[in-house]
C-alpha cells in the first residue's frame, strides 16, 4: 500500500514544526531499496529468469561435454595459428567461452530482455499507475528495479562462470590456483558489462513503444556490423569499449594465443582506462537520461 512508502507520521505544529500524524516520503535511497525489496522476488521467479537460465546453462552444458571429451581422450589439443604449433589448454578455452559466449553473446541478450523490460512491462501489465502514485520521485522506482536487475542477473551469470571455470580450467594441464586472479578479473568485467548494457537497455525501455525489438537490433545488427567496420562507427557501440579490457582480463601467457588471434578482427581498440572511462559514462549517462525519461513522460494506457 501506499503506506508502506511513508515514514513516521507527522504534521506541522506552532511555528510550522512537525508533530505528530503526518507522513513524510522517504529519502530517494530508501524508496529505491523498497522497490528493489518488492521486485527482486518477483523478477526471480518469472518467466524471463527462466529462460536466463537456460541461456548461462548454454555454456556449462559446453563444457561438460568438452571435459567428457577430453576425459575419453577423443579431443585432439594440438593445432597451429598462422603457421605456429599450438596446444589448446584449460585456460585458453575457458578465455574463448568469456568472450564468445558470455560477453558477445550472454550478457547483451539479458541486458535486452531485463532492462527493456523494467519500464515497459508494467506500462503493458498497465501497474505503472499503482508504482507512480507512491509518494515517492519515479526515478527512485526506476533506479530500484535497475537494482534489482543488477541481482537477479548476477545471482544466475557468475555462479555460471565460476562453474565453466572449475570445468575446464584443469583441463590439459592447466591449474586453477594459478588462473584465479583471471577469474576475478573476468567475473569484474561481466558484472561490468551486465550493469552497462542493463543501463542502456533501461533507457530504450523507458523511450521506445517497442524497447524490445529496438533492443535487438542494437545488439544482433548494429552492434555486430558497427564493431568491424574501419572507422568512427564502433565507438557508438558498448561492445568496443567491452572488447578493450578483454585483453587485459586474459592471462598474458602462450596458452591463450589462439583466443588473442581470434581477437585480430578487432585491432584498434581502445586502452584499459580509456575503455572504463567511456563504459562509466555511458553507465551513467544512460541511467540519468532513463531517470529523467521516466520523471517527465506521461504514460498513457492502451485499453
Amino acid at each position: 500500500s501506499p503506506a508502506n512508502f511513508g515514514g513516521p507520521r507527522r504534521s506541522l505544529g506552532e511555528g510550522g514544526g512537525p508533530r505528530t500524524g503526518e507522513r513524510t516520503a522517504p529519502s530517494f535511497m530508501s524508496a529505491a531499496l523498497r522497490v528493489l525489496d518488492l521486485t527482486l522476488g518477483e523478477m526471480l521467479w518469472s518467466r524471463r529468469t527462466a529462460f536466463m537460465g537456460l541461456v548461462v546453462g548454454g555454456p556449462v552444458v559446453i563444457s561438460l561435454a568438452i571435459r567428457g571429451l577430453a576425459s575419453l581422450e577423443l579431443l585432439n589439443v594440438e593445432g597451429s595459428v598462422d603457421g605456429r604449433p599450438l596446444a589448446i589448454t584449460g585456460p585458453a578455452i575457458f578465455g574463448f567461452v568469456i568472450w564468445w559466449v558470455y560477453i558477445r553473446f550472454t550478457v547483451p541478450v539479458l541486458g535486452v530482455f531485463y532492462g527493456t523490460s523494467l519500464i515497459a512491462d508494467e506500462v503493458e501489465d498497465k501497474t505503472i499507475t499503482y508504482l507512480f502514485t507512491r509518494p515517492i520521485p519515479r526515478g527512485a522506482v526506476l533506479f530500484g528495479k535497475y537494482l534489482a536487475y543488477l541481482v537477479c542477473t548476477g545471482l544466475v551469470v557468475l555462479p555460471s562462470v565460476v562453474l565453466v571455470y572449475f570445468l575446464v580450467i584443469p583441463l590439459f594441464g592447466g591449474h586453477v590456483g594459478a588462473s584465479f586472479p583471471a577469474l576475478v578479473t573476468d567475473l569484474g568485467l561481466l558484472a561490468l558489462g551486465l550493469g552497462v548494457y542493463g543501463a542502456l537497455f533501461t533507457l530504450v525501455g523507458a523511450w521506445f513503444r517497442r524497447p524490445l525489438l529496438t533492443g535487438l537490433v542494437f545488439v544482433f545488427g548494429w552492434e555486430q556490423i558497427a564493431v568491424v567496420i574501419p572507422g568512427y562507427l564502433k565507438n557508438f557501440t558498448v561492445a568496443y569499449y567491452l572488447q578493450g579490457l578483454v585483453p587485459h582480463a586474459m592471462p598474458q601467457d602462450g596458452t591463450m594465443s589462439l583466443v588473442r588471434s581470434m581477437l585480430q578482427v578487432f585491432q584498434g581498440a581502445p586502452s584499459a582506462w580509456s575503455s572504463l572511462a567511456w563504459l562509466a559514462v555511458i553507465w551513467v549517462g544512460t541511467l540519468a537520461a532513463a531517470a529523467r525519461v521516466v520523471e517527465h513522460r506521461e504514460y498513457v494506457l492502451e485499453q
